[in-house]
């Protein structure tokens, strides 16, 4: 058992901290994104660019190295789900090959979320779109999304719910200055 705790942390984190971002970045020829816009590897900031197709397949990227991580656990062991889940994360917010500076996980959540419940997925999907559109901020849809999949989660599902509350948390972490800027009125939009 240890050996797969130890095999699923580590491969779920290997995988989840590809910086999608910073590949793609490259092969088109982009700025640093460490040095533009929020400097973070994510989709979001990719998107600062203008480079719509470099931020589409950093998406993709991120997402499927998500439920690639998630399958992979599944295999070694589906007890395990919780800690891939939260190593994946840790991995795309904290890239050791990045300096622990990646990006602030929002579609890697979505792909877990994909591999844990389809319906979940939809849903909190359906809420980014709705807020994305409505407000064109890609922040506040995330945040919103999030918060949602917990009471829908509780409501609908009544099962990982304890995960979906510590997939919430750590975004909420790593959206905390966007938090800041929603508060006060600042936070850019994505046009």
């Amino acid at each position: 058992m240890i050996i797969e705790v130890i095999s699923v942390i580590s491969l779920s984190y290997i995988l989840g901290s590809i910086p999608s971002g910073i590949i793609f970045a490259k092969i088109f020829k982009l700025k640093d994104l460490r040095t533009i816009g929020s400097g973070n590897t994510g989709t979001t900031n990719v998107l600062r660019t203008g480079n719509y197709t470099a931020a589409a397949l950093t998406l993709v990227l991120d997402f499927g190295k998500a439920c690639l991580a998630i399958y992979l656990s599944q295999i070694v062991n589906e007890k395990l789900i919780l800690i891939s889940s939260l190593a994946i994360l840790i991995g795309h917010i904290f890239p050791l090959w990045l300096k622990f500076k990646g990006g602030k996980g929002f579609a890697c959540y979505l792909g877990i979320m994909l591999m844990i419940n389809f319906y979940l997925f939809i849903f909190i999907s359906l809420i980014w779109l709705i807020t994305f559109f409505a407000k064109k901020i890609s922040s506040l849809s995330a945040l919103l999304s999030c918060l949602s999949g917990i009471l829908i989660s509780i409501i609908y599902f009544n099962s990982n719910i304890v995960l979906v509350v510590l997939l919430t948390i750590l975004i909420f972490i790593t959206h905390l200055e966007n938090i800041k800027r929603l508060i006060n009125g600042t936070e850019t939009k994505i046009k």
